[in-house]
């Protein structure tokens, strides 16, 4: 059994007990509220983090965001899969592939446009396509809106597919991302709700079926106070949480399950500088938190048990070196605090973003590694 002293650095630990809590966390809100989960994998991307998500969670299905996803899933057992970001023509045969071979695969858009030309290549590939329909809620991004008509358009133009079938709604409230307190979270949630299931309620008054209404962010997930007429949710950072949902109030430093042990090796006494061997390749460039009343750099530095240090962070990051500096308003720092050859944990601003630039887990139980986890990457 290794030691974390043992790991050629930078390496991507993951806190095997936190992760369990968090998932456990999650599976009791949502069930408690009368909804299925459909987690999203996109942050872990890994069967073996998976496998504890179903061990302490009752799944309906999984989420993804790539159809590469979809494959690696799919050949890890998993059927019941929501392929997350708006189907594009030329991907309907990657699709039709996982459909033949067996996969529940259900698929999403956003207008009606789309809609015919994920129609005429479904046609083409001769293969039915559960669709559902993405609605924007909140202004972040994609999906069409609840009260407009193009969402009647889009269910009476699948309706008159031969190739496609309306399944229902669903939608990511990412403007929660944008909350400054856990009362705006909740505000949020309810309009995540409202307007999702209202949508429904539009189309079955329409005359269409519509048996899914998908919701999901992490942080709405958290702090719904009222799923009535949601069937499932999505969340996905839950799992690992990062130092962007700390900011929002959503967790605690220590609920974050990922962390990315580095080396020290140099000193710039002039300047304060620490350098570790984890610069943004290690870390990633994501600086979501610059925004947040805490800027937390590009990390936030702990000794080697996963603590906290609370005056430094990981202020400045090269490719392959992370420069540790005092925080704002901290005296300088004295270097010769950590020593050449002394190892640190960095806490990730966005959990999914730094997880993806490593290949595999190192998996820490009680401090020591227990296992490697790989993941999956790309697309």
């Amino acid at each position: 059994m290794k030691q974390l002293l043992d790991l050629e650095t930078p390496a991507l630990l993951l806190d095997r007990d936190v992760m369990r809590a968090n998932l456990t966390r999650m599976a009791d809100r949502i069930h408690a509220l009368g909804c299925d989960l459909r987690p999203h994998v996109k942050t872990h991307k890994s069967l073996d983090v998976l496998r504890d998500v179903k061990a302490l969670s009752r799944l309906i299905g999984i989420t993804v965001s790539t159809l590469h996803e979809a494959d690696y899933f799919f050949a890890g057992g998993e059927k019941d899969i929501l392929y997350a970001v708006g189907l594009t023509p030329g991907k309907v045969s990657h699709a039709a592939t996982l459909i033949r071979a067996g996969c529940d695969l259900t698929v999403i858009s956003d207008s009606p446009d789309a809609i015919e030309a994920i129609q005429a290549a479904a046609r083409a590939e001769d293969v039915r396509l559960p669709v559902l329909i993405e609605l924007d809620v909140d202004g972040h991004r994609s999906g069409v809106e609840p009260d407009g008509p193009e969402l009647i358009e889009m269910a009476r133009r699948i309706a008159a597919s031969a190739n496609l079938d309306l399944k229902g709604v669903m939608t990511h409230a990412g403007g929660s991302y944008d909350c400054r307190s856990v009362d705006q979270i909740r505000d949020h949630a309810a309009r995540e709700r409202g307007l999702t299931v209202g949508a429904a309620e539009r189309l079955r008054d329409a005359g269409h079926d519509c048996p899914v209404v998908s919701i999901g962010s992490t942080p709405t997930a958290m702090f719904a106070e009222d799923l009535s007429g949601v069937t499932e949710v999505r969340p996905g950072v839950y799992t690992f949480f990062d130092l962007f949902q700390a900011g929002l109030g959503v967790a605690r430093l220590s609920d974050i399950a990922v962390s990315v042990l580095g080396t020290v090796i140099g000193h710039k006494k002039e300047k304060g500088w620490v350098i570790i061997d984890a610069g943004w390749m290690a870390m990633s460039r994501d600086r979501g938190t610059a925004n947040q009343p805490q800027d937390q750099g590009y990390g936030v530095v702990c000794d080697l048990d996963g603590r906290p240090i609370e005056d430094v962070y990981l202020g400045i990051a090269n490719q392959e070196h992370g420069i540790v500096i005092a925080r704002p308003g901290e005296p300088d720092l004295d270097v010769g605090r950590f020593p050449i050859g002394s190892r640190l944990r960095i806490l990730p601003n966005h959990a999914c973003a730094t997880s993806a630039q490593h290949n595999r887990y190192e998996v820490l139980e009680d401090s020591r590694v227990v296992a490697e986890w790989p993941r999956t990457h790309f697309w």
